[in-house]
């Protein structure tokens, strides 16, 4: 049986520290943004930790790595998507000297990766901004943050160099816009923020990240670097004109980042954008030096496409990141639209427009997931998300086959992980059950579901099974 994936496709699975670990104020770690976001996204922040806020324990990755990876490779997956949590090493993002302790725990962590045949994928900032940095700078909004996280993103390559080959910068950049203080530390209510605060402290993420592309290219010639972008393509809600200009627009404001990121420019529709709405921004010749270090490829995250119109209409619940609801596909429980084709199109889209390497590092479906008991032991029967990453990988499949060039594909939540979006345990993407529930109680008994045997074989047969129904 023939399949479009090559044998070296990195098939594998996607979390984040803040999402996993737990050991919030554990061997020296300091607070980040996620320490007082109990709610997600969009939720108030408190001022300090609070019991309620289950990513302070997550599913206590930080002590059962070990095992926890052992079940992972035993599904056959050939990378391990991870983030380093900034304020572990840093605990407060300015500190003179690197915790070692923090250092330590990521060491064992890609040395377990690589006994078991796992490629370390390391994002050195997935939404978790040290707290400090966020309060005493604003974050993002301040330059002075360049310097900071170059730093930290220097001493990991040093640190890891040899043993890990794929970094990725920055967790969905351009979600800044949406979730400041989640995405950028800032600490300003996002409601007394302009949208010059705003470009300004994506153009210093933007400037951080290309000098730190240049300096993990110093330090590791052999390592690749990929910046990581939301990707969500968007379709006119109707064929009139007005529409399609309306959805370029959209399109525009998500393809900005990656633009940047692969061509080391900014584009002209961005640089027209601000001088139509007053913004001038603070961008030094050394700036434009910085952007001219660009990515080895393009990674990013695939959830769902969005519809946009000119016209005033009730975008109703519509999805998280906004726009309006396709009338012609279905949503999951928590409103994201789900269109497996929506994958194929954006992965032409990019190969088409940055002839760069793409990386799937995630994408997955958030659901309720049920215990029952099959053959003596417990488990959960998701038939719903073997279907939903069946009809997204076919689309995958037909990428390649138009001649994409896709590295790999991480799905989301591989191991089930408190949701970032609503901070609850609740909505699951994972083939391994974590026995923990909104309310904080449960075992963290680790249990396979019937998506982890599918997804094995996947691997297994580098996608032949996928055409058996």
């Amino acid at each position: 049986m023939t399949t479009p994936f090559p044998p070296t496709f990195l098939w594998g699975g996607a979390t984040a520290a803040n999402q996993i670990e737990g050991a919030y104020d554990q061997d020296g770690k300091g607070l980040s943004v996620q320490d007082v976001l109990p709610r997600g996204i969009f939720g108030p922040r408190t001022e300090a930790p609070t019991p309620d806020n289950l990513k302070l324990q997550a599913i206590d990755f930080y002590h059962r790595y070990e095992d926890d990876l052992e079940l992972l490779a035993a599904m056959g997956l050939r990378t391990f998507r991870f983030s380093v949590a900034w304020s572990r090493i840093f605990p407060h993002g300015d500190d003179a000297e690197p915790n070692e302790a923090g250092l330590a725990f990521y060491d064992r962590v890609v040395d377990t990766c690589l006994r078991l045949g796992m490629e370390p994928l390391v994002t050195i900032s997935h939404y978790e901004t040290p707290l400090a940095l966020a309060e005493r700078l604003d974050g993002w909004r301040s330059r002075e943050m360049v310097d900071l996280y170059v730093r930290y993103a220097r001493t990991l390559v040093e640190r890891y160099r040899g043993r890990v080959t794929y970094w990725l910068t920055f967790n969905e950049i351009n979600s800044l816009f949406h979730a400041p203080f989640m995405s950028a530390g800032i600490a300003t209510p996002k409601d007394q923020l302009t949208e010059a605060d705003l470009y300004q402290a994506a153009h210093h993420e933007l400037v951080a990240s290309a000098l730190a592309t240049q300096v993990i290219h110093e330090v590791d010639p052999a390592a690749q670097v990929g910046c990581m972008v939301l990707a969500m393509p968007v379709y006119p809600l109707t064929p009139a004109p007005d529409d399609v200009v309306a959805a370029m627009h959209a399109d525009h404001r998500n393809l900005f980042y990656g633009d940047v990121h692969v061509r080391g420019r900014y584009p002209g529709y961005v640089l027209r954008d601000l001088r139509e709405r007053g913004i001038e921004l603070d961008i030094t010749d050394a700036d434009r030096e910085a952007l001219t270090h660009t990515v080895d490829f393009v990674s990013f995250s695939y959830y769902m496409s969005i519809c946009e119109t000119a016209a005033e209409v009730d975008a109703g619940e519509g999805n998280i990141m906004g726009g309006v609801p396709n009338p012609h596909l279905p949503a999951s429980e928590w409103g994201w639209q789900i269109d497996p084709q929506g994958l194929r199109v954006v992965l032409n889209q990019f190969w088409d427009r940055w002839q760069k390497p793409l990386f799937i590092v995630e994408n997955g479906l958030g659901a309720r997931d049920e215990l029952v008991e099959v053959d003596g032991r417990l488990t959960v029967v998701d038939d719903y998300r073997i279907a939903y990453l069946r009809d997204h990988l076919g689309q995958v499949a037909e990428a390649i086959a138009d001649g994409v060039e896709v590295m790999g594909y991480t799905p989301w939540g591989c191991i089930d992980l408190v949701s970032a979006s609503t901070a609850q345990m609740s909505k699951r993407y994972g083939f391994v059950h974590v026995d923990r529930d909104d309310d904080g109680t449960g075992t963290l008994t680790r249990r396979t579901k019937a998506s982890y045997d599918w997804y094995r074989q996947v691997i297994a047969t580098d996608g032949a099974s996928l055409q058996d129904g």
